[in-house]
């Protein structure tokens, strides 16, 4: 284990002034939650609640070829992006397993013909996709920047996230899109404005340099004390992440899956012009889960009040049939509930006599189709 010191972040002194709860999360040191994690996840499901998540990594991508160069190192067609568009993506291996799920925006584009894209990687896997991004650039007409010091990140998510968000910008929020960004002031600090989240809210990320994240923090404060913003940690991020079907990396995403095993086949684009790192093997995960599928992500909801945990199994009929891979109780159902691989058969809506082993009991759940929350439009 290192002794290196977890990283912190430009509002690392006024968390701990609100008394936050800190946890070790890839390397920094991060809210967990500040109060009680249940009343900041129905902040954000019914007012609004502030994130600092500013433990991701940014990584700038430029140049001509930067298009071409992505569109080699992702499975996406991230050329196809527009300008203050993004896209959700994926960077895997050879063998197509995957080492982190992604987000690319398309920032900019010069009249000269260079390419302004900023990708963002999970905090764990920043490094991972740093190395991978700049062993594959080689051969390309672009330039790969590590950036990760060079941004804090807000978010504001919940339904009162427009209203707070506009009290404090001339941006056209209205015109912006989910999965699109573009720059702007709020509260007069320069920044991204980005209508992405991990909530299954709606929302804003916010990326402004780190000198500007504690005025950008209490602007946000004071702007949301009349709708009930609360500021949020890493803990009900998890519940609301869950809630709403999002996989997270190192439970249901890893080297050890392509996106065709993780039901995300979707995000790899084999008729974008080029050829891409994993094409081949991706191909034939892609004919092998139309063929054979194997085990399909589900949700499971709990008929009683035990929580299942990841790596517990999942039973029918006194065989395992499959593995949680994140579990939780949720405070929007009143029910604990989880995401799991089972095996095909068993993985239709409804599908009976299903369990988890939870220490030796095996508690009944009810198998469900993903999300279990989904926000009225």
């Amino acid at each position: 284990m290192s002794s290196t010191e977890p990283r912190r972040t430009a509002l690392d002194a006024l968390h701990r002034s609100l008394g936050a709860t800190m946890t070790d999360f890839a390397g920094w040191d991060m809210p967990l939650r500040y109060g009680s994690e249940r009343d900041e996840h129905n902040a954000v499901r019914t007012k609004a609640g502030l994130f600092d998540l500013s433990h991701m990594g940014e990584i700038t991508v430029t140049g001509p070829g930067a298009a071409a160069f992505l569109n080699h190192a992702l499975v996406g067609n991230i050329a196809s992006v527009g300008v203050g568009r993004a896209r959700y993506t994926m960077i895997c291996q050879a063998d197509g397993g995957i080492l982190d799920d992604l987000i690319v925006y398309r920032l900019a584009d010069t009249e000269a013909g260079s390419s302004h894209y900023m990708v963002v990687a999970n905090a764990s896997n920043a490094q991972v996709v740093l190395d991978a991004l700049t062993e594959r650039v080689t051969g390309f007409d672009a330039e790969v920047r590590d950036d990760r010091d060079a941004y804090a990140l807000l978010a504001v998510q919940g339904p009162e996230s427009p209203g707070i968000l506009k009290s404090l910008t001339d941006a056209d929020l209205d015109g912006l899109k989910y999965y699109a960004g573009l720059p702007g002031t709020v509260a007069g600090v320069p920044a991204l404005i980005a209508r992405t989240g991990y909530t299954g809210e709606d929302g804003f990320e916010l990326f402004v340099k780190p000198e500007h994240a504690v005025e950008l923090w209490q602007a946000l404060t004071k702007a949301g004390e009349g709708v009930g913003l609360v500021p949020c940690g890493l803990s009900c991020r998890d519940t609301l992440r869950l809630e709403a079907g999002m996989p997270l990396y190192g439970n249901e995403l890893s080297t050890s899956l392509t996106p065709f095993d993780a039901g995300l086949g979707r995000v790899v684009k084999f008729e974008k012009e080029g050829d891409f790192v994993g094409r081949e093997a991706l191909a034939a995960a892609a004919s092998r889960a139309s063929e054979n599928p194997p085990r399909v992500l589900v949700g499971l909801i709990a008929e009683g009040r035990r929580v299942p945990r990841a790596g517990y199994p999942v039973v029918a009929g006194g065989e395992v049939i499959g593995e949680v891979t994140s579990g939780a109780p949720s405070p929007t159902l009143g029910k604990p509930i989880a995401m799991a691989y089972v095996d095909a058969a068993h993985s239709a809506p409804g599908t009976a006599g299903v369990g988890v082993d939870i220490r030796g009991s095996h508690e009944p759940y009810e198998v469900v189709a993903l999300p279990f929350y989904k926000r009225q439009k």
